[in-house]
């Protein structure tokens, strides 16, 4: 049983998750839009809006944390400066999921994760 257990373990061992998790939310930062698989998806949404929070907060101890959490240094740039003034007033809900299709190989359902 999976009593008060949170997040899903999308068929991988915990490195290769956080990993991917980690440059999914890196993508999304840079590219504000990204198609992916709905798990995928919501896994990594409450990761996005707490690193989003993060560079609201702003601070030396703020990029400290992003650099913890976004693998790479063009994410954090972004996050910082063009993020953080964009979202200033928001208090959350900075991330929009579209359903598009189901992929032809495996069904699974694609959808785009989008920063509002």
């Amino acid at each position: 049983m999976r009593h008060r257990v949170k997040g899903k373990k999308l068929d991988r061992e915990k490195g290769p998750r956080e990993s991917m998790l980690k440059n999914l939310a890196s993508s999304i930062v840079i590219y504000e839009k990204v198609k992916t698989t709905e798990a995928k998806a919501k896994a990594v949404k409450p990761l996005l809006e707490k690193v989003i929070t993060i560079a609201i907060k702003g601070g030396l101890n703020g990029r400290r944390e992003l650099i913890r959490l976004l693998p790479q240094p063009m994410a954090i740039k972004k996050a910082m400066d063009v993020l953080s003034t964009k979202y200033k007033g928001r208090k959350g809900g900075y991330l929009r999921i579209t359903k598009l299709a189901k992929r032809q190989g495996d069904n699974a359902n694609i959808v785009q994760i989008e920063l509002v």
